[in-house]
């Protein structure tokens, strides 16, 4: 068997079973959890930033599903879809197996190609997906900024139906960076700065999402910089288009400048969990 092994350094997510088990129920308690989604949204930080969102995003899911599709970003328009095309990936509870079968049929429907490189879109969630879905099967494919990826959604649901596969999916990514550490700053620093994005930036593209105008979230994402992989999000509004699933709504908002609320950070990253309904 061949095992897709960490390529994160440790910080991202705990690295022992038990561990991940704890943070999970931590991050979960007190929070209102309706597990019949069969798609979602999901920040991709390290679990100390965004890992609450995270965990309600896909605490989320039917737990039904048979194969889990982590829908990755990082790529600009034109990439072509990547998929880790080992027989597993490594996660804190061992050997996760990759759905090859359904892999293989969507390497032909959407030209896929090898997945060979260090990337955390898809790695800091699967701990979390196999700690939901331990007798589930992953899909880990990354997906380009561009409207082929709204198409290739469409495609993973019409692809895994005709194998009668049940699945599930999770886009992964994170909104906009803004700061020095990003080269994005319109509205100078402090507070100011955070209202902007919490309430302007970030919230059209969440209006975008949840309005299910697939151009006009591409849109945004390429001219306010208000998503890091957008490629994402358009396979996830494919994918629940195609399969009826209704628009998503937002779960929950969060930024990484809320850690330490006594002062605003002079970077910092939007966060949203979003579900369809």
């Amino acid at each position: 068997m061949q095992l897709r092994e960490y390529s994160l350094p440790a910080g991202w997510f705990p690295r022992g079973s038990e561990e991940v088990s704890s943070e999970i129920s931590r991050f979960l308690s007190g929070k209102e959890i309706f597990p019949h989604s069969r798609a979602v949204i999901s920040p991709h930080a390290g679990w100390y930033y965004s890992g609450s969102l995270a965990a309600l995003s896909i605490a989320n899911l039917d737990k039904d599903a048979q194969t889990v599709a982590v829908f990755g970003g990082h790529l600009p328009s034109g990439s072509p879809p990547l998929f880790a095309m080992e027989d597993a990936v490594r996660t804190p509870f061992g050997a996760f197996s990759i759905d090859t079968e359904l892999r293989s049929a969507l390497v032909k429907e959407i030209n896929g190609k090898e997945d060979k490189y260090r990337d955390n879109t898809v790695e800091v969630l699967l701990p979390m997906v196999h700690f939901f879905f331990p007798e589930a099967q992953v899909l880990w494919l990354r997906l380009g900024e561009d409207m082929a990826s709204f198409e290739a959604g469409k495609t993973v649901s019409k692809t895994a139906g005709w194998l009668g596969r049940k699945i599930n999916v999770i886009a992964s990514t994170d909104l906009t960076h803004y700061g020095n550490n990003y080269g994005f700053s319109p509205k100078g620093g402090g507070a100011a700065a955070l209202r902007w994005v919490r309430d302007v930036n970030d919230a059209s593209f969440i209006k975008a999402v949840e309005s299910a105008d697939a151009g006009e979230v591409l849109r945004r994402a390429c001219t306010e910089s208000s998503s890091c992989s957008a490629g994402a999000v358009l396979g996830a509004m494919g994918f629940a288009g195609e399969e009826k699933l209704g628009s998503a709504h937002l779960l929950e908002y969060a930024t990484s400048a809320d850690i330490n609320k006594s002062v605003v950070p002079d970077s910092f990253v939007g966060y949203a969990a979003m579900a369809f309904k």
